[in-house]
């Protein structure tokens, strides 16, 4: 007799499950005898415990067990009469009893679960993507320079007052309408006036301040002070300053260029090094932004659902990774609640992504050459001091090599998309590119 499927939902799926009581009560009593010839139990000998005290200790569990694997066969032969791509687990729960005389000697249990969406890839041929397109130029590589330059930056003491830039080295003790407040005390800190990293008002009291100096003022916090308790208060502060540092840039000279591996000094190797660098990284975020679009067709012209269940493990592995995160950076992970609903859509989006694109790899056949893989793993290795050794780090690792193979995956469904769709060309300046402003 043929099972009915109901659909109950977009994924969500459930059918009766029809067991002889007759047939379970045969295979518990079976069971039962087969563990009494190795049961033990105190006051008898190993297989000589009377049936009737096994079937009392152990009876309920081995029935569970029983009816568990008939379920599962049951389900099992369902699921290849209809064809249906089950996923996870299907949930399990008895019927009352509502059977007529004729099958009093049936269990009927209902079984809930999902399947997988069916994909219709979508079509493409009316999608656009822009190909961002710029050129690292001397000012580019001059912008660098001055980057790295404030990297590296010296201080250098000075006995003068506080002017804006300076850094400076203060002992603060905030109060709130008389009271201490968390976070408003602070010992031997240092700031950078009118970089932002204390709130405008607060820095700029420190201008004209010598080092020895105690100093009392008031500071309303912004109205959009993100901690809500101190947002639009007066904040009285008292201040030590301890010492005035000038900042110092250092010289690009020979030394420079040494510093950044250059052996021997020469400028224009160093500049030609750091526009091979820039190069690089415009290729790479080229085809990031590339790569974003050709998900985002994907996703735009082949809507599914995501099967919940897939759903849930996938945010579970996000909170367990964002959890990683916090210890690493030495943070307490169990006063950091992170809520399921915090990662629903990410974790959504990522499930529907990854349907369509396994759909998109078995229909269009699009497989990795290991030549493809090496490129992949080499192009890696140029980011490091030592590129052959990170090719046979990458080479000696199953797992390391699975991930170029991922990558390698990914480049070739952005490139059959960036096929099907009309590619427009876009001109940017680096900094666009890179989101500096």
């Amino acid at each position: 007799m043929e099972t009915n499927v109901e659909n109950i939902g977009a994924l969500v799926r459930r059918i009766d499950i029809s067991i002889s009581q007759n047939k379970i009560q045969e295979e518990v009593n079976k069971r039962l005898k087969k563990l009494a010839k190795t049961v033990k139990l105190h006051g008898f000998r190993p297989g000589k415990v009377p049936l009737k005290l096994v079937s009392q200790r152990y009876g309920s569990g081995v029935e569970q067990e029983v009816i568990g694997d008939a379920l599962s066969e049951e389900f099992i032969e369902v699921v290849k009469e209809h064809n249906l791509r089950v996923v996870g687990y299907p949930r399990y729960e008895a019927k009352p009893d509502n059977n007529d005389s004729n099958d009093s000697e049936q269990i009927v249990f209902s079984a809930q679960f999902e399947v997988y969406p069916e994909i219709a890839l979508g079509d493409l041929s009316q999608q656009t993507i822009e190909r961002p397109m710029t050129q690292v130029n001397d000012e580019d590589v001059d912008k660098t320079v001055d980057m790295i330059r404030k990297q590296k930056i010296q201080h250098q003491i000075v006995e003068r007052p506080v002017e804006k830039g300076d850094r400076v080295k203060l002992d603060f003790h905030g109060k709130l309408e008389g009271d201490d407040f968390p976070g408003g005390k602070g010992e031997d800190v240092y700031l950078t006036v009118g970089e932002g990293q204390f709130i405008k008002d607060f820095e700029e009291s420190l201008v004209g301040m010598t080092a020895g100096e105690d100093k009392s003022f008031d500071v309303v916090f912004p109205d959009d002070y993100h901690n809500k308790e101190l947002a639009g208060k007066p904040i009285t502060f008292e201040v030590k300053l301890k010492s005035v540092e000038l900042p110092v840039l250092p010289e690009v000279d020979e030394a420079f260029a040494k510093e950044l591996g250059i052996e021997d000094g020469d400028l224009e190797k160093m500049r030609e090094g750091i526009r091979q660098d820039l190069d690089r990284e415009v290729l790479k975020r080229i085809n990031s932004k590339l790569k974003e679009q050709a998900m985002n067709c994907l996703m735009e012209t082949t809507p599914i659902d995501a099967p919940q269940v897939l759903v849930d493990k996938e945010i579970e592995r996000m909170i367990e990774n964002m959890q990683k995160d916090f210890i690493s950076r030495g943070m307490d992970a169990g006063k950091m609640p992170l809520k399921p609903e915090m990662f629903k859509d990410k974790a959504e989006h990522r499930i529907k992504l990854g349907l369509i694109v396994s759909k998109l790899l078995d229909v269009h056949q699009l497989k990795v050459t290991p030549d493809q893989v090496r490129k992949v793993i080499e192009d890696n290795a140029q980011n490091y001091d030592n590129p052959e050794e990170v090719v046979k780090w990458h080479y000696a690792s199953k797992e390391r090599l699975q991930e170029a193979e991922s990558i390698a995956m990914e480049e070739n469904v952005v490139q059959w998309v960036l096929n099907q769709v009309s590619v427009v060309e876009k001109q940017v300046t680096f900094d666009e590119l890179m989101g500096i402003t």
